[in-house]
């Protein structure tokens, strides 16, 4: 959804990485966010569920809110307090450490949406495969491509999310987002610095990130059973050339200009490579998948360890697509 980790004032340690609260801060907030806001904060929550990866250890805090008012209410509760915040859609692009997140974990259920006129209208949590099947329904082209990513609206506008030769730039109109400044603002595609998987939203100050609510994209009037061979087509593509069903964050390096990061590790041999339970997907090379007893340090050596290969055999240095977030070793960083 939006990845930020880290601290800020007095929960920031001297190394500049997120303090964890204590048990009493943990009971506090907990009981206030409930008091204040009418959502439930659970403690120590075990994050690994949440995501598409199926490792992590705990949040602090974690809480879910499921429309627009939960979500700015709990974003400015935190930041009025200077609680570090991290939000999440289907947990999918991110690998959580072992140790987990400080601060408050938010995981966005906020899924209402909307069409107006060629235009959809959707909230950050609705899942972009669900987008792509509402807009067929509607004749709407232009979000097919959304078949193909496992994450919500938030999440693709944060990273602007590709796949299928489109990415959300393409359609994005504007997005609704909680500023660094706590008003909120329209923001459109090159307000939001977008580009190749990147946007401004990914460089915010740590533990306090710019917020996506909603989103509004501009769409082609086109048949719907054209659509829906589209939206077949991608299916039948993701099932032969993907790892479907099994445990991923999606693929881990950005392409590198005019190339395949996928092609180049496949061709280096690394397919099949394991570190722990973390495996090298023999299906596709840009994906590594946990076969089921991985921790998020297999995972982290094991996408080191491809790094450093290409880097070596073909002097090329690869850029993580995937997301690292939480309390991870100082030498590794974040």
């Amino acid at each position: 959804m939006s990845a930020s980790e880290g601290g800020s004032g007095s929960l920031a340690d001297a190394a500049g990485r997120e303090a964890r609260l204590s048990a009493s801060e943990k009971q506090r907030a907990s009981a206030d966010i409930a008091r204040r806001l009418g959502i439930r904060a659970t403690r120590d929550e075990p994050l690994a569920p949440h995501t598409t990866m199926r490792v992590g250890g705990p949040a602090d805090l974690f809480a879910q809110v499921h429309n627009l008012f939960e979500l700015r209410g709990i974003v400015r509760y935190a930041r009025n307090r200077d609680i570090p915040l991290f939000l999440i859609g289907r947990g999918s692009d991110l690998v959580i450490s072992d140790a987990g997140v400080g601060g408050l974990v938010v995981l966005v259920r906020a899924v209402g949406h909307h069409i107006e006129g060629r235009r959809l209208v959707a909230e950050a949590g609705l899942p972009m495969a669900k987008a792509a099947t509402v807009t067929r329904q509607a004749g709407l082209s232009g979000l097919e491509y959304g078949l193909a990513i496992p994450g919500t609206i938030g999440g693709a506008v944060w990273a602007n999310a590709g796949a299928q030769g489109s990415d959300t730039q393409a359609i994005l109109v504007e997005a609704l987002v909680v500023t660094a400044d706590g008003g909120e603002a329209a923001l459109r595609p090159d307000e939001l610095g977008m580009g190749y998987r990147e946007t401004r939203l990914k460089h915010g100050v740590p533990g306090r990130p710019e917020v996506v609510v909603a989103a509004t994209f501009e769409l082609q009037p086109v048949d719907p059973e054209t659509i829906t061979a589209r939206l077949d087509e991608i299916r039948r593509w993701r099932q032969a050339h993907q790892p479907i069903g099994q445990k991923s964050a999606g693929s881990v390096f950005r392409n590198p200009e005019g190339d395949s990061a996928g092609r180049i590790i496949d061709e280096l041999g690394l397919k099949g490579v394991q570190v722990g339970g973390a495996l090298v997907s023999p299906r596709h090379a840009n994906f590594i998948v946990n076969v089921g007893t991985a921790t998020a340090a297999d995972i982290r050596d094991l996408a080191e360890q491809v790094r450093a290969t290409v880097r070596r055999e073909r002097g090329i240095d690869l850029r993580y697509e995937v997301e690292f977030i939480g309390d991870w070793p100082t030498e590794e960083g974040a």
